[in-house]
């Protein structure tokens, strides 16, 4: 029943080939070929109109793949006033082995994405000793670089070769009731809590551009392949936006978690008896005979759970 691998990403564009064109020019990752499609059946796991398309570029991240999907019709751009505390902030965690080349890479083309002030950050011992740099793609989507030092991070970063972006190691949501979203994803999902910690003072400040940071950072993992994960930001100070309305998936601040399940049905049933909010009708077989659900936790991120 548990999620037992995070299997990717999918986030909602307005300008395809732009945002592509950034992930490969301005990031060095490898994009896949622009393809088409309209699916009711597909559309009605995403809560869209059955009459809806879509079109699509996959950039590739190591051994993980973050689709991007422009819809017609288009939805809302993302909002003008944004922060990393906002309720709606998800950004992907991309391991770099030359993160100042990355940051340097991504200042020379001229771009004002950054949300770190400065170069990237050498955080505290408390919270790993890891070197992060925070971000946003040209649509406003955030992204965090982060580079390990020996001895921490998960194994696959230690064993990895090659430069530039090796993989993403998670992808990180604000939450703003902590114990809420821990039943979600720890009692009803079934991630395990892997670590946790309370990060503040002048660097945790300067990687978010917000004054007097505390930040809650917990680390969930599946059961079986534990990177890919997903990490929980509560901001106790200062506290972060509350979203006005609901985000629908073609407007471009949705993004979604694909989470592989064991046992789809059992899992749905208790999400059901939780009450848990479903943007798909429960289970929604798809052309190639998966099943899969779409449901949101309790902060309004969509996950996407498949068999």
């Amino acid at each position: 029943m548990p999620v037992t691998h995070l299997i990717g990403f999918s986030l909602t564009v307005a300008d395809l080939a732009g945002t592509a064109a950034f992930y490969r020019d301005s990031l060095g990752l490898e994009t896949g070929p622009e393809r088409s499609f309209h699916d009711p059946v597909w559309n009605s796991l995403l809560g869209l109109e059955p009459d809806t398309s879509a079109r699509a570029i996959d950039v590739l991240i190591g051994h993980q793949t973050v689709e991007l999907l422009a819809f017609a019709p288009p939805g809302q751009p993302y909002p003008s006033e944004r922060a990393s505390n906002d309720q709606w902030f998800q950004h992907f965690a991309l391991v770099s082995s030359d993160i100042e080349s990355t940051w340097e890479r991504l200042n020379s083309g001229g771009s004002e994405c950054e949300i770190t002030r400065g170069p990237p950050v050498l955080l505290p011992p408390n919270t790993g000793s890891v070197t992060a740099f925070k971000f946003r793609d040209p649509e406003g989507h955030p992204l965090e670089l982060i580079s390990f030092p020996p001895g921490v991070g998960a194994p696959v970063w230690q064993k990895a070769r090659g430069g530039g972006i090796l993989g993403c190691d998670h992808t990180a949501i604000s939450v703003i009731d902590l114990d809420r979203s821990l039943h979600f994803y720890t009692d009803l999902l079934g991630f395990r809590i892997a670590s946790r910690s309370l990060n503040h003072g002048p660097e945790q400040d300067w990687l978010d551009d917000l004054p007097g940071c505390e930040v809650d950072v917990v680390a969930l993992e599946p059961t079986t392949v534990t990177t890919p994960h997903v990490e929980l930001l509560h901001y106790r100070m200062p506290p972060g936006r509350v979203s006005s309305t609901v985000i629908q998936v073609n407007d471009v601040a949705s993004v979604r978690q694909l989470h592989k399940v064991d046992d789809l049905s059992t899992l749905v049933e208790r999400l059901i008896a939780e009450g848990t909010i479903f943007v798909s009708p429960g289970i929604v077989m798809l052309k190639d005979a998966t099943a899969a659900a779409a449901v949101r936790d309790p902060d309004g991120h969509m996950i996407l759970l498949i068999e």
